[in-house]
């Protein structure tokens, strides 16, 4: 007689995050939590606290434990949820969380699941003072000590993960996000009368929009207006930047969008200034929809994403004139927008295939 053996899988997924303002991470997050409902697995999402827009788009039949608590140490007593409702598995969504996936691997010992953890932001940080990214480095290198799996959206970053963590290669995958779709019921965006750039992203230091403010003035077409949808710390000094360039007439900031892909699709150019990304999703969204692209060199991805020369232009960080030039080639009447790019493979079945994995070698 033949004897079937039992394997094991993740059938019961555990994920968290502090709040629901509007970031990369927390969207992809939930964007990924309704897929691995629809394949028929049980998610826990453990939140601080669910004010901020994005909580909108908390998929229907999650199970959601709220903390009551924003703050990040709030999150350092996971232990707990994870004593309670016992998940086979813990996704942690973006390096930002990486901390509490430490702690909780510390505090439960041997009888924590397996954890999975995203790779979101950059692991090579030049912006940051030789101590800091010293302090950095050595951070990263404990990562293998407390993840089972990592996951990577771009081989670039899966390189990067490898040689910063020091991640064995067989640890790191490589699957992206899922792409974006449009969201039901989301308020439309009212966009600029004429032509106009995009950016999109929190309004936080990490993002330099003050570099792309500073460009506005300079365009070769002084009627070019500039939609920043976002919201964050740094929206006082934008404003105070906007004002002092006397942009007020060309510039809207008017926070967070539901649905940021129509006004994307409508803009001449989507716009991303930053130091440090991770796989930037608006560059891949924009594409999505047929809008070029020019992007500050802020992660090893981007040049994966803008492979080509007719989707867009990638520039150095700290390069105004290379920025100027970059847009006003793209707003020259001749310039050509690109046929849209569709995404490939199946991000939601590789992650369950993934976790499956994970937990059907998992010894404790």
């Amino acid at each position: 007689m033949l004897h079937r053996t039992h394997i094991k899988t993740a059938q019961h997924i555990l994920t968290y995050a502090q709040r629901l303002q509007g970031g990369g991470v927390e969207r992809a997050m939930l964007r990924m939590a309704a897929g691995w409902l629809g394949g028929g697995r049980r998610v826990t999402l453990v939140l601080g606290s669910r004010e901020g827009p994005l909580a909108a788009e908390i998929p229907e039949g999650i199970e959601l434990i709220e903390l009551g608590d924003a703050r990040y140490s709030a999150l350092l007593g996971l232990a707990t949820q994870m004593r309670e409702v016992r998940p086979d598995l813990i996704f942690c969504a973006g390096n930002h969380y990486s901390g509490v996936a430490a702690v909780t691997r510390l505090r439960l010992g041997r009888n924590c699941p397996p954890i999975v953890a995203k790779v979101s932001n950059a692991l090579v940080r030049p912006e940051l003072s030789p101590g800091a990214a010293w302090r950095y480095r050595r951070w990263l290198r404990l990562h293998p000590w407390f993840l089972d799996q990592v996951v990577a959206m771009t081989p670039a970053m899966a390189a990067e993960a490898v040689a910063e963590m020091g991640m064995p290669a067989e640890r790191v995958s490589v699957i992206a996000n899922p792409p974006a779709a449009a969201i039901a019921g989301a308020a439309p965006v009212a966009v600029p009368d004429g032509r106009y750039l995009i950016g999109v992203g929190r309004l936080e230091p990490q993002k330099r929009w003050d570099r792309l403010l500073a460009a506005l003035p300079r365009l070769a077409d002084p009627e070019i207006k500039l939609l920043l949808l976002g919201e964050g710390s740094a929206r006082g000094a934008l404003e105070a930047q906007v004002a002092a360039l006397g942009l007020g007439a060309r510039v809207t900031m008017p926070g967070h969008a539901g649905d940021p892909l129509p006004a994307l699709r409508a803009a001449a150019v989507a716009v991303l200034t930053s130091d440090y990304e991770g796989v930037p999703g608006v560059l891949r969204e924009a594409l999505s929809v047929g809008t070029p692209v020019v992007s500050t060199e802020s992660s090893v991805a981007v040049r994966e994403i803008v492979h080509a020369p007719e989707l867009g232009t990638v520039i150095g960080r700290e390069d105004a004139d290379g920025l100027v030039a970059a847009l006003d080639q793209w707003l020259a009447p001749d310039a050509v927008r690109p046929a849209p790019v569709a995404a490939a493979g199946d991000p939601i079945a590789e992650y369950l295939a993934l976790f499956d994995r994970v937990v059907s070698t998992h010894r404790q």
